[in-house]
């Protein structure tokens, strides 16, 4: 890849030179960058909602329930983002569940948060981290109401 960029940058710069700038010629080359950049920025926003398993209704129904909880999740549109797993690892942490730091990320320590929270309702759920189809499932129940 970088050999082509080298050849691309070569031949971009010898077209300018032979039209007499080389301002050209960079413009030209450069306006291919922001299109990758934007393909980037498309992905990391996709990665930054996590529903685990849930339909938009049911995670709405999370959302609404973290709200009248006294956790702030952000906008109720049915995307489990940052904002929603940073107000249920707030509550997890208050609840003494260790949902570890306030980050919005779902990693194991908030999957065993959850875990732990479900069982708090007779699921018995396995505390291991994992987001399998146990803890999908038990999920899924426990959002059957709400909004």
């Amino acid at each position: 890849m970088r050999a082509l960029t080298k050849t691309l940058v070569g031949l971009t710069a010898a077209v300018g030179i032979a039209a007499g700038t080389l301002g050209g010629a960079g413009t030209a080359f450069a306006a291919a960058v922001p299109a990758q950049q934007q393909v980037v920025s498309s992905e990391v926003t996709t990665l930054a909602v996590n529903n685990l398993g849930l339909n938009t209704t049911r995670a709405k129904n999370w959302q609404c329930w973290l709200r009248d909880t006294g956790y702030n999740p952000g906008t109720i549109d049915g995307q489990l983002g940052t904002n929603s797993w940073k107000a249920a690892q707030r509550k997890f942490n208050d609840l003494g569940l260790n949902a570890g730091p306030v980050d919005g990320a779902v990693g194991t320590n908030t999957i065993k948060a959850l875990q732990r929270y479900l069982n708090t309702y007779g699921y018995g759920l396995a505390v291991d981290g994992d987001a399998g189809t146990k803890t999908k499932a038990a999920f899924w129940d426990f959002n059957a109401t709400g909004c």
